[in-house]
């Protein structure tokens, strides 16, 4: 089935086909993101992580690279992403002792046509899921959540927050 209206989705055009969407006309911009999430965790597992005792070494350290070389290669992982240059990958983790939680944070930046919207939420996925792979020995039920954009500064569309 042809539809002549145009997707209001950008990734798809006019016949509801998926392609990358064409960026050459757009000016480049600072463009910035900032994406978060959380992972819990029983109070041992919370406390090895802390003390940094886990039998595969730095947690949050090997975690926060992890982040950044999937910010690095969004593009190789989401299919209609288009590669873009980094100037800066930002990854903290926050602590939440209260909770049994750490939360990652990433901020992302580029100078360039499009946003770095998909390589924040890539980091935090992969900073999260590299701290369930050092840890998952001592506790394979460790909870993900709240993964989200929270905030997103230039291009066209301008500044968004959560």
């Amino acid at each position: 089935m042809t539809s002549s209206a145009p997707s209001p989705l950008t990734h798809f055009d006019a016949d509801g086909q998926a392609h990358m969407v064409d960026v050459g006309a757009k000016a480049e911009t600072r463009r910035v993101a900032v994406a978060s999430g959380r992972i819990l965790m029983l109070p041992d597992t919370f406390a090895m992580v802390r003390a940094g005792t886990a039998k595969k070494g730095d947690v949050l350290g090997i975690a926060r690279i992890a982040a950044i070389q999937a910010s690095k290669r969004t593009s190789e992982l989401i299919p209609l992403c288009h590669p873009i240059p980094l100037t800066r990958v930002a990854v903290d983790f926050e602590l939440d002792e209260a909770a049994c939680a750490i939360r990652c944070t990433v901020t992302a930046e580029t100078v360039g046509r499009t946003g770095v919207e998909m390589e924040a939420l890539t980091a935090v996925n992969v900073g999260l899921l590299t701290i369930y792979d050092m840890c998952k020995a001592v506790d394979r039920g460790m909870r993900m959540e709240g993964i989200q954009l929270m905030e997103k500064l230039g291009g066209k569309s301008g500044h968004w927050k959560a």
